[in-house]
């Protein structure tokens, strides 16, 4: 069976899950043939690299005639989809040939970019990466019939490549921590509140992650007298190396965030590091309340938990080991390559058929990126006034994941959006 990813890039968490399903496919020799189309120039080749050593295929930079011709070669065409611009492109091309198509999707949808309706009822499949993305509005308006053909795959490319969880044990203050994305569009905006709510003076969070992204994050602190509640360690390779050193796992983000399965969290678990979470959807469907970590609702119920691991040795040890023990065993790459075979056998049952994007997301790059915005679509309606304009929620204000200025970037001459990325900036 010839299945053809095509992917904006190879990076991130679609880059592991992608990589570590091929090698899982050579080593269990299940017959399925994977290429990838990659339509950016990869930043990094770790996982380009991880591809072709185990005998997948790799195409970087496929114009459209050369997509063509690998998608009309393809059994299935899965395209793993996020809204980013070069996917938009792609989909409003308009000469798409016949194919067996599976979309994945690897964002929520509950906020933008959201999941039009009418796009998950177009290909033979629609996967979601997490089950929250159920309580979508897109997803929510869809009948019994069109709900028969979306399902929930977790993109967890699994831990084969990580230690055993190290055996932890109670004789020394737990040290907490935060591996991922610092800031305040990933983060929680209110987290100095989080981390000034504990009251033990001793208590530090060590942050690991890129320091170039944490220039505002560290100028709050400053400004609050709280400083010397965050440790910035920086961007770390080897992080199983750091989780082993960790006991709790301070992973506050921002409600409005657009993550699934957030890998960090989970490699974190499957190093037995107690996570402490917010009641976000997500983290909600990742983590078990009072099993495999705590899910708090603010910053009381977040120094309380961070107390009570500090205190109850013998508790926080039996969440570490049921944690790395849960997440191992839902989240393998098993798991994840036994799903999508039985979505690629029962699709391959049905007759290849043509699509048409363009009644989803329109004509022009303005329209495309228009399609996903959801309840913040009102900012770039082209109808000043209708309401009154303010700053709105971090995620706007990215410079990449599928933002306004990220499709500025992408089509510059496209005057419309040139327009709304001025505005939005004003409001900055």
């Amino acid at each position: 069976m010839k299945v053809l990813h095509i992917t904006a890039h190879l990076g991130g968490g679609v880059g592991k899950v992608l990589s570590r399903l091929v090698e899982f496919s050579a080593k269990r020799q299940d017959g399925v043939q994977h290429t990838v189309a990659i339509l950016e120039p990869p930043e990094k080749r770790q996982f380009v690299d991880h591809v072709r050593r185990h005998g997948g295929r790799v195409e970087v930079g496929a114009d459209p005639e050369q997509l063509r011709r690998y998608a009309e070669s393809a059994d299935i065409v899965q395209l793993e989809w996020w809204h980013h611009p070069a996917l938009a492109e792609l989909l409003a091309w308009g000469e798409l040939p016949v194919m067996r198509l599976i979309v994945w999707s690897h964002v929520s949808g509950l906020h933008a970019p959201e999941i039009p309706s009418s796009f998950a009822r177009l290909p033979h499949r629609f996967l979601l990466s997490s089950p929250c993305s159920w309580r979508s509005p897109g997803l929510a308006a869809l009948d019994e019939l069109d709900r028969r053909r979306v399902a929930v795959v977790f993109s967890s490319g699994g831990f084969d490549d990580m230690p055993p969880a190290p055996v932890r044990s109670g004789g020394r203050p737990p040290l907490t921590g935060y591996v991922g994305t610092l800031n305040y569009a990933k983060l929680h905006p209110d987290l100095l509140d989080y981390l000034a709510a504990v009251k033990n003076p001793a208590f530090r969070l060590l942050v690991f992650g890129d320091s170039d992204a944490a220039g505002p994050l560290l100028a709050d602190a400053g400004a609050r007298g709280l400083a010397g509640r965050l440790q910035l360690k920086g961007y770390v390779a080897d992080v199983a190396a750091e989780l082993r050193t960790l006991d709790i796992f301070a992973y506050l983000l921002n409600p409005l965030h657009y993550g699934t399965t957030e890998n960090a969290l989970l490699e974190a678990m499957a190093m037995g590091v107690v996570p402490v979470v917010m009641n976000n959807p997500a983290e909600s469907c990742l983590v078990k309340h009072q099993e495999t970590g705590l899910i708090v609702d603010g910053p009381q119920g977040f120094a309380d938990a961070i107390e009570r691991l500090s205190r109850d040795h013998a508790e926080r040890l039996r969440m570490s080991v049921d944690a790395a023990r849960d997440v191992r065993k839902r989240f393998s790459i098993e798991n994840t390559a036994h799903q999508l075979t039985a979505h690629y056998r029962s699709v391959l049952r049905e007759p290849k058929r043509p699509f048409d994007f363009k009644a989803v997301f329109g004509i022009t790059p303005a329209d495309w990126f228009l399609a996903c915005q959801g309840e913040e679509s009102w900012r770039f309606s082209g109808r000043p006034g209708a309401r009154k304009m303010d700053r709105g929620p971090h995620y706007l204000y990215e410079k990449t994941k599928s933002s306004v200025f990220h499709y500025h970037h992408f089509f510059p001459a496209d005057r419309r959006l040139a327009s709304w990325a001025e505005r939005l900036e004003a409001w900055r």
